[in-house]
């Protein structure tokens, strides 16, 4: 059984990176690994089959909600934002963009908050490298804002449903009480850092622009793909179990910080599902948690918001990583040290 889950382990760190075409199914993917570690774990019941129909339920909602209203304001937001940039200045603008959307991404779900900064930066008609900071300064923050309730993105959905049981209990707002304190002054210090990279020069030809707009068909096969990915990640979860029980779970919590640091690479939400259990300490658990989150702005393939922004605005991958490495690598850094000093 163990050597099958290694197995399944290493096909769902690494193929999602090498094969392109993985990549593009991610949800389709997870979801066969999912079933073959649930299989090999003879862990099928009723339960397990009702958590995975009912669970997905209320992010899917949210994202479906959140991305017919985002096409209701749409079109007023792209009308009246030269008056608000103009009416608050462009610097205390960006600061406001990076910390709002970094905390409601929480409610209106990471992915809206995403498709918000797009049209944003689609209409601010600034230079394209001061666009390109500001885009990952913002899903840096949206991404670890995100984790603040289970609506707000997939990773915080997978850790409350395998936390709900003993000893945790975990409710709603389990994840905010655990992270908050953590979280909130580094979106509030994202803002400020993003302040600072703002430049003075305009070029509206220079500037980033949205591939494509939001339509109904869109928002419905999304919410489609993040419903699959859901039911994926708690299949997952359920067949890494054993893997967490004899393994994961005794890594001290120093080290599991550091491993996450894959997160980079490797979609966060996919990382959660494989180490996070009840068999985990709390401070295990705290220290994986934001490890995932702040790791997986590093880069591209980290987390769904960069995905989504470089996919619409067509950012580089070499582009990001002049600005997400040595920002991420500086906040791992920082949080590792007063996680340290004050566990």
């Amino acid at each position: 059984m163990i050597p099958g889950l290694i197995i399944i382990l290493i096909f769902v760190l690494v193929l999602p990176f090498v094969l392109k075409k993985v990549e593009e199914e991610l949800e389709f993917f997870l979801f066969a690994m999912g079933a073959i570690a649930v299989s090999i774990t003879e862990q099928w019941n009723w339960h397990l089959a009702t958590t995975c129909l009912t669970e997905p339920i209320k992010i899917t909602a949210a994202v479906f909600l959140a991305g017919i209203l985002f096409r209701l304001i749409q079109k007023p937001l792209g009308q009246n934002l030269d008056k608000v940039v103009r009416k608050l200045g462009l610097k205390p603008f960006v600061f406001l963009l990076v910390v709002a959307l970094g905390m409601l991404s929480s409610i209106i779900t990471v992915i809206i908050a995403t498709l918000i900064l797009v049209e944003i930066i689609s209409l601010l008609k600034l230079n394209k490298m001061p666009e390109i900071k500001i885009i990952v300064l913002t899903c840096f923050s949206i991404g670890i804002g995100a984790a603040l309730t289970p609506i707000g993105e997939p990773l915080s959905t997978i850790a409350i449903a395998k936390l709900k049981g003993e000893p945790y209990l975990a409710d709603f707002w389990f994840l905010f009480k655990l992270l908050g304190p953590y979280v909130i002054p580094g979106i509030i210090m994202l803002g400020l850092i993003a302040m600072k990279f703002v430049g003075k020069g305009q070029g509206i030809e220079d500037g980033l622009k949205e591939d494509r707009v939001e339509n109904l068909k869109s928002i419905t096969i999304r919410t489609l793909r993040v419903y699959l990915f859901i039911v994926a990640l708690i299949l997952l979860g359920s067949g890494f179990k054993p893997l967490v029980d004899i393994y994961i779970s005794k890594v001290p919590f120093y080290i599991l910080y550091w491993v996450n640091i894959v997160s980079a690479i490797l979609d966060n939400a996919t990382i959660i599902a494989a180490e996070i259990g009840p068999a985990l300490s709390l401070i295990q658990i705290k220290y994986a948690l934001l490890a995932a989150i702040i790791s997986g702005g590093i880069l591209i393939p980290g987390n769904i918001p960069n995905i989504i922004a470089a996919n619409k605005l067509k950012i580089k991958s070499k582009d990001w990583a002049k600005i997400g490495l040595p920002v991420g690598l500086i906040l791992m850094i920082i949080y590792f040290i007063l996680l340290m000093l004050i566990q």
